[in-house]
């Protein structure tokens, strides 16, 4: 995807905005909500955070959380499934849709971005492309996963990792740029899945 949906070409190199006014005023009112109802709240107020949330537009299921200290840049580009959680400090720059798969994990501080900017263009446009985290997936500690990235069912992307590349199902990888250190392996007892 080559520009925000809602975005006019223009030129970011110099000043213009890459989205609409009214897109602008949504995420400002979003910031000021959460600034004021949310981040001062301690981690036990998960449903109150879940609720301003979908009131905004995510789509959370009833088990995920997100601390109060997280950045959400657009609600309605988030989607979290069952217990799926978002950590303290965590960066989900959500230009595009991003997704947690049910059991994901994003740690504290980890950095999900799923917009750049074409370095190729003169004039700097915005480029958006979705990620997503499977089922059981892990960004640990100050990761960075960046657009378009896919992180597998069960992969880990260890601490202060970079992840440019889909990460394939239950692999661990570690590194910038994040390379493959080993399968994961996990015990699940007979009532999990």
């Amino acid at each position: 995807m080559s520009a925000p949906m809602d975005a006019a070409r223009t030129n970011p190199i110099e000043g213009g905005a890459s989205y609409k006014l009214s897109h602008r005023l949504f995420r400002l009112a979003w910031n000021v909500v959460w600034a004021l109802l949310a981040s001062w709240t301690p981690p036990f107020m998960r449903g109150w955070r879940r609720w301003l949330l979908r009131r905004f537009g995510a789509t959370i299921d009833d088990t995920a959380g997100v601390y109060g200290s997280a950045q959400i840049w657009y609600p309605p580009n988030l989607t979290m499934g069952a217990h799926a959680y978002i950590g303290p400090g965590a960066i989900v720059y959500c230009m595009a849709p991003i997704t947690l798969d049910d059991y994901a994990i994003v740690s504290q501080r980890a950095h999900l971005c799923a917009g750049t900017h074409n370095i190729d263009d003169p004039n700097f446009q915005l480029e958006v492309r979705p990620i997503r985290i499977g089922r059981r997936g892990w960004v640990a500690a100050e990761a960075f996963v960046g657009p378009g990235v896919t992180i597998g069912e069960g992969a880990v992307l260890g601490g202060r990792a970079v992840a440019f590349r889909d990460l394939k199902p239950w692999g661990v990888y570690s590194g910038n740029p994040a390379g493959w250190l080993r399968e994961r392996r996990v015990r699940f007892s007979e009532q999990e899945d």
